[in-house]
């Protein structure tokens, strides 16, 4: 373990001199003139002075060396299209999407949401944003117009971009008619509304004064040049929002430098990526996977980057390993729920194609399982990399690290603390170091590594309260993850401290969804848990007080009651939010101060005893749960 001990070494001792070796990995317009300053902690301001533009580490960089080389292969099984760019074609298509967005008045500095399913025009509008030095967010396309709503109203953008429609399982979703509630229900809503219409939604309703039509606007400025816009290294270049403890979604603000440069630094170390190579993710643009590793991390380490729209299990299980054979994908990275998936699928189809291609597949959203990685790696006969990140991050805290040392891996473990992440576990009362095997809170000895969050977007104080002040003992910034690290210095994630809920790698806040489901009128009161789930990792569980009890009375009017409120959360928050499960109780477990007991049900949803109750006001309301779950069980 010496070579990437030393290296780690290094970046924690000398951070200055290990980044900025890491930062000639881009291209700089100007020099930067420091490396960090972190005169205001928690605060970092890394390669200070530097100018830089990531469309131009992404793209234009790259037309030197390989122009001819694919860029970017679109496959959809939805609609059974395919459709690649070369270096040269994705610069000019980022090009005129850009020319698309000044002439709509958008320039360096302002937000644009982009709402869009899986195709390339969404890879383009991020390129065309960070061309302009505009700050992207992209809101995944299963959100509902509430939550959309939401984002709009906290970035305030100048434009939005959507298409008319996505796919999902050969079922069409339109999006325009979400994107029209949303804006109904914005109290800043953009001007304008540019729309790729992919002729899927026939009856999309246009508004003329609004909504512009992508196609005629790229025609118009086809030949339109945009040079890069230079931003200064700590600029913002996106927001992402993530679900919090409260209902407000916290937008993660993301720099410039800093992100191309870890980008860069990872694409090498980490996924052991080479120029010229294929590496295919099948995560979503909407997650922050597919912002690092779809789009900006393989074009800046000028790889060929896979876009898929479609399931892993359509047309048939083996469609990943056939794209991974046609491709020749030396890199992939996916979800423990996919592979959970494909598990359940006959074993003939792992075995239908070629995948000798495929050096490494790394698996990250939620804890790895040790008998799902053991499958995958012998089924597969590749090299299994497990590593735990957060948006938050935007790369990797916990990996191996092939690229400089081919490490023994451990089933069930992301392995050791990433370069440039100072770690330790802390006891979650006292605030001091565990020993092995201990559980603790994993935490970060601020200044964050290059890439991370700066802040969260128009809120410096939310930034501070939520990530750094959970201990009174020490300033460190908290993942909320319990974790675990044995005598060889391995690390085992054991899930949240918080009120967060990971949902086959997809984080719902329980606040949000509770105030989803009390959007219906009959629901006084509710608690949201999530519990352990052997496909997805968790489920989400409510517990709900209805205002008229008759309505939930007998089991059918309380099976009718459910289904209107997965339909209020469908409206509320989108469908990715839906309750695996609704029970009605009349009363919820309360500490005498009012506070839900939201562990003590979740470990009564699990089968375990609910812990400590000296805390509880009404122990009856503590066996109405443990009675419905009972009647759930025997069901």
């Amino acid at each position: 373990m010496g070579k990437y001990q030393d290296f780690y070494r290094k970046s924690i001792d000398q951070p200055d001199e290990f980044w900025a070796e890491q930062a000639k990995l881009i291209d700089w317009h100007r020099p930067f003139d420091q490396v960090l300053d972190y005169s205001r902690p928690p605060f970092t301001r890394w390669f200070v002075g530097g100018l830089t533009n990531l469309c131009h580490n992404a793209v234009d960089r790259h037309l030197k060396d390989r122009p001819e080389q694919n860029a970017l292969v679109y496959i959809s099984t939805e609609t059974g299209q395919q459709q690649s760019y070369t270096y040269r074609e994705l610069h000019a298509e980022t090009s005129r999407f850009a020319a698309v967005l000044r002439a709509q008045g958008v320039e360096k500095g302002d937000r644009v949401i982009i709402y869009m399913p899986m195709i390339p025009e969404a890879v383009f509008a991020m390129l065309a944003c960070a061309r302009l030095g505009a700050i992207h967010s992209v809101v995944f396309g299963g959100f509902a117009s509430a939550s959309l709503a939401t984002r709009i109203d906290d970035a305030q953008p100048r434009l939005l971009i959507t298409a008319d429609a996505g796919m999902r399982g050969g079922k069409i979703i339109p999006y325009k008619h979400l994107v029209d509630e949303a804006l109904r229900l914005s109290s800043h809503p953009p001007q304008k509304v540019l729309i790729v219409n992919r002729g899927l939604d026939k009856e999309m309703a246009i508004t003329t004064e609004r909504d512009l039509d992508y196609a005629s606007l790229r025609e118009q400025h086809r030949d339109d040049r945009v040079d890069p816009v230079w931003l200064e290294s700590s600029e913002p270049s996106y927001i992402l929002y993530t679900s919090g403890t409260t209902g407000k979604p916290k937008g993660v603000q993301r720099d410039t430098g800093g992100h191309a440069v870890s980008l860069a630094a990872s694409m090498r170390h980490i996924y052991a990526g080479q120029p010229g190579e294929t590496m295919f993710t099948t995560s979503d643009i909407g997650w922050v996977v597919g912002h690092s590793y779809i789009v900006y991390g393989p074009l800046i380490n000028g790889m060929t980057t896979i876009l898929y729209e479609g399931l892993p299990i359509r047309p048939d299980p083996a469609i990943w390993w056939k794209i991974v054979e046609e491709n020749k994908v030396s890199v992939m990275f996916s979800s423990p729920t996919a592979i959970r998936v494909l598990k359940k699928q006959p074993p003939e189809f792992l075995h239908k194609h070629d995948v000798s291609s495929l050096r490494n597949l790394y698996l990250a959203g939620e804890p790895l399982d040790e008998p799902t990685a053991r499958w995958i790696a012998d089924a597969l006969k590749v090299n299994i990399i497990d590593n735990y990140w957060q948006t938050e991050t935007g790369w990797p805290i916990l990996s191996s690290v092939p690229g400089i040392e081919d490490t023994p891996r451990k089933f069930g473990s992301p392995s050791f603390q990433v370069y440039g992440f100072n770690l330790k576990l802390l006891h979650e009362s006292t605030g001091q170091e565990v020993g092995v095997n201990e559980k603790g809170v994993l935490v970060a000895v601020p200044p964050l590594p290059p890439g991370c969050l700066s802040t969260v977007w128009g809120d410096d104080t939310r930034f501070v309260n939520t990530y750094f002040s959970t201990f009174e003992t020490e300033m460190v910034y908290s993942t909320f993850d319990w974790a675990t690290r044995d005598e060889d210095g391995y690390y085992f994630i054991l899930g949240r401290t918080d009120d967060v809920i990971n949902v086959a790698g997809h984080r719902l806040g329980t606040r949000e969804i509770e105030e989803a489901i009390q959007a219906h009128p009959n629901i006084a009161e509710v608690a949201v848990v999530g519990i352990h789930d052997e496909l997805k990792g968790q489920a989400v569980m409510a517990f709900a007080v209805a205002k008229d009890a008759s309505r939930t009375s007998t089991p059918e009017s309380a099976a009718q009651m459910e289904k209107e409120v997965m339909a209020t959360v469908d409206k509320e928050l989108g469908a990715i939010a839906r309750p695996a499960k609704v029970h009605f109780v009349s009363a919820l477990p309360k500490t005498r101060s009012g506070k839900l007991l939201r562990r003590s049900m979740q470990a009564l949803a699990e089968g375990r005893e609910p812990g400590d109750l000296t805390t509880l006001d009404d122990p009856a309301s503590l066996e109405l749960v443990r009675n419905v779950i009972a009647q759930w069980r025997k069901e």
